[in-house]
């Protein structure tokens, strides 16, 4: 039996739109970092990677306390109830990579980046 997936289809399809993504973490202060839906990559096991060039106070704060919040959206794809745009709140656990084959395939898609986000989704609900 395969594991019910944490990402739901209807997350995919805001992720093909444009749209602002917070990043919130708490740790030494609390802190909202922001990138864009283009800039998420989800791996096939649902983890999501950011490219990451700034994000230092949000790299503080998961040095002390890796749980994040993410919020994400689109007014493009349709919500609940046909409303018109949806989102989602996610919530995970955080790290930075430096190195290895994700860094790698990242910082050819984001040449800017100088570290990865891999965020570790615990759970990934629909707002709208």
């Amino acid at each position: 039996m395969s594991e019910e997936k944490k990402l739901s289809e209807k997350f995919l399809e805001v992720l093909q739109h444009e749209g602002v993504v917070s990043i919130v973490s708490w740790g030494i202060e609390t802190h909202v970092a922001n990138t864009w839906n283009s800039y998420l990559v989800v791996t096939d096991d649902e983890r999501i990677l950011i490219p990451a060039y700034g994000f230092r106070k949000t790299e503080k704060n998961v040095d002390v306390n890796n749980k994040v919040k993410l919020t994400l959206g689109s007014k493009d794809v349709l919500g609940n109830n046909d409303y018109q745009g949806t989102g989602f709140l996610v919530n995970g656990t955080a790290k930075y990579i430096s190195s290895g084959d994700e860094y790698d395939f990242m910082k050819k898609k984001f040449s800017f980046l100088t570290r990865v986000l891999e965020i570790t989704v615990e759970n990934a609900t629909q707002m709208l």
